[in-house]
């Protein structure tokens, strides 16, 4: 390849694994150079964005794998053990969220947030010596984004001694910046619970939850361009026992896992519409079941159809025609503290 063009060279080394574009950067200082780049981690990223290349990361106290997905069988690969590049503890880390290769992580032992790389093993520090980058679990919310000039960020709404505090950490300028953040004084009572952040289409979505029967339910959003915040409703789901939803981006258009009942549990699925929620799908009724066998779950779309993954290593298939929804029990969030999914990129998380 020596002596094919430049544009050439970078074709092609656009289109190979992250990991491959890794071992590339040793072959001579022009590949390096070139494959350090701004424009070439972007093109390699969109290209990277495909189901051949998505992992998941499965957490077992000190031990952390990382498994492929096998489609064609609805199941996990062989796994390889990660080993962390950063000091940890017994069941120390926490992933919060997930994009383009990036992991944003808590280590719980400091509550320090981390961008992480698990593909390159790269990582970056997000505290700082004035608690900025400072995550407390069960009060604060997280999300990872790129805005339009590909900087990636993390927007940590801090709850602290009944005030709300927003920030945003920019990986192009290493800083962290304060942003007004406005809701509503009763969100800040600790019965209200966040959920982790998902970027869709120029917008962080959280679900806000009050935690008993009857309460509130409202979805935050964030504009990632005017840097405004503002509430819209919940999916119309019945009010009559616990609630639950859980975002998902697929194809860049907002969907929910939307979970209610007490002795029986129906799942919907929602798609957000402007800013309205529009009903996909609906399940029947799911008896009831210990809450200790609630499966922490996530999701994939291809060919058209649904895969959702449990914890416990199960792929189910969902097709759009049939609505097999009887094998679904109740939802949590899969990348909170089990695992994650992530695409193998080479995107750094510092510049």
């Amino acid at each position: 390849m020596a002596d094919l063009p430049i544009e050439t060279i970078f074709e092609i080394l656009t289109r190979v694994p992250a990991k491959v574009v890794g071992r590339s950067r040793s072959v001579c200082k022009e590949w390096y150079a070139l494959l350090s780049t701004r424009d070439f981690i972007r093109v390699h990223c969109s290209r990277s964005l495909v189901s051949s290349n998505q992992r998941v990361l499965l957490i077992d106290d000190l031990t952390y794998y990382v498994h492929p997905i096998i489609f064609q069988s609805y199941d996990y690969g062989p796994r390889s053990i990660v080993t962390l590049p950063f000091d940890h503890q017994n069941n120390d880390v926490s992933i919060l969220s997930h994009l383009n290769g990036l992991l944003c992580v808590c280590l719980n032992h400091t509550n320090e947030l981390l961008l992480w790389n698990p593909t390159t093993t790269a990582f970056k520090r997000l505290s700082t010596p004035d608690s900025l980058g400072i995550y407390i679990n069960n009060l604060d919310a997280v999300g990872l984004y790129a805005d339009d000039a590909y900087d990636y960020k993390v927007l940590h709404i801090k709850r602290r001694c009944g005030v709300y505090e927003s920030y945003v950490y920019s990986r192009e300028l290493n800083f962290w910046r304060n942003i007004p953040f406005l809701t509503r004084q009763e969100y800040l009572s600790p019965n209200f619970a966040w959920s982790p952040g998902t970027f869709c289409g120029g917008t962080m979505y959280f679900t806000l939850c009050e935690c008993w029967v009857g309460g509130t339910n409202v979805v935050i959003c964030f504009d990632i361009n005017s840097e405004q915040f503002k509430e819209i409703s919940f999916p119309p789901v019945p009010s009559t026992g616990f609630v639950q939803g859980v975002l998902v981006n697929v194809k860049n258009e907002l969907h929910m896992f939307a979970t209610t009942g007490w002795f029986e549990i129906t799942i919907d699925l929602w798609t957000l519409k402007e800013d309205y929620w529009v009903k996909v799908l609906s399940c029947p009724p799911i008896p009831p079941i210990s809450l200790s066998l609630w499966g922490d779950i996530t999701h994939y779309v291809m060919n058209g159809n649904w895969f959702v993954m449990t914890k416990l290593g199960k792929l189910f298939t969902i097709e759009m025609d049939t609505k097999p929804f009887e094998i679904l029990y109740p939802v949590t969030w899969f990348r909170g503290y089990k695992g994650a999914v992530f695409v193998e990129t080479v995107v750094s998380p510092s510049i």
